[in-house]
């Protein structure tokens, strides 16, 4: 266990530190390209239904064995080679340092009023169209997006990692990128992407939700609430959401900081109205995409504590 432990920490040292560097290599490229690779021959009608959850267990499954593997010899080779090995594939589930600088290449530009430059580089993080984004609404979409982004890319891959090392953490992450690719209510994934869309939402629920309370509970909130009064809030504010878990992440972000969050986002020309979480007590400004990440870091550092010590209880029992 304490090496186990001891794993996951050197893991999110060097995802604080390093995180992703664009020009290494990394394993969800090659689960996106086995994704793809299988997705243009099995998204068939008329078992495109069936072969969705053939294609979601045959990724999660190659990825879990491999990592299992891999991580299985370093360790028989030698303890030390083992928690560095496993150090290694656990930083490389993370995404700390990711989250942080996506939301700085927007920040700095948005400070300096060159908003052209923050739309273009917002771009690059969400589907939304953003050509017409004012201050507001380019804060917003990033603090949506770093808080829905705490569970899916730092605490529900730490969670797993808990539960079942780095092989449990690569089990998520197949998951989570088969979601992301074909987990859409659309005309040509509503079929296909059903089991992935599902099984991502089954892997995040209890992430998610102890996040949102980590967020809750640790962080400033910025409206003097009592924690009764955020957690009544929360408790109704999160269910409006479209997803069964990014709302419990983005409702506690918007009660702590004051802030509203949702409403009406355009997609390729199509406006779409997303449900309204948060009081607007402070206007959206750039300040609040610092405040955003502060909350992830906290969430993320609390959350290792919190199974750290439930490791070594377990342990010492």
């Amino acid at each position: 266990m304490i090496g186990h432990l001891s794993a996951i920490a050197l893991g999110m040292v060097i995802d604080r530190l390093v995180g992703d560097p664009p020009t290494w290599p990394h394993p969800v490229r090659w689960i996106g390209n086995g994704i793809s690779r299988l997705t243009k021959r099995w998204n068939q009608e008329p078992h495109a239904f069936r072969n969705g959850f053939l294609m979601t267990a045959f990724i999660v499954a190659i990825t879990f064995g491999s990592v299992f593997l891999l991580v299985k010899s370093a360790y028989a080779c030698h303890w030390v080679l083992g928690i560095f090995v496993e150090g290694v594939l656990i930083a490389s589930g993370l995404a700390q340092k990711s989250l942080k600088d996506a939301a700085e290449e927007v920040y700095k530009p948005l400070i300096e009023e060159n908003w052209t430059l923050a739309r273009e580089k917002l771009s690059w993080i969400v589907g939304r169209d953003t050509d017409a984004l004012d201050e507001s609404e380019i804060t917003r979409a990033v603090v949506e997006t770093v808080s829905e982004n705490t569970s899916d890319g730092v605490t529900a891959p730490l969670f797993w990692a808990f539960l079942l090392g780095a092989p449990g953490l690569w089990f998520y992450k197949a998951a989570n990128t088969c979601d992301s690719m074909v987990g859409y209510k659309n005309q040509e994934f509503e079929k296909f992407g059903f089991a992935s869309a599902r099984l991502d939402d089954l892997l995040n629920f209890i992430p998610s939700r102890i996040t949102g309370a980590l967020i809750l509970i640790l962080t400033e909130n910025k409206r003097s609430l009592t924690f009764r009064q955020r957690f009544a809030e929360w408790h109704t504010d999160a269910k409006k959401h479209p997803s069964p878990n990014s709302g419990w992440l983005e409702a506690a972000t918007a009660i702590q900081l004051g802030i509203e969050l949702g409403g009406f986002n355009t997609y390729k020309g199509i406006v779409s109205e997303r449900a309204r979480m948060g009081v607007p007590v402070y206007r959206l400004e750039a300040a609040h995409i610092r405040d955003a990440v502060s909350h992830m870091q906290t969430a993320a550092i609390w959350f290792f504590i919190l199974f750290a010590l439930g490791g070594i209880l377990i342990e010492i029992a």
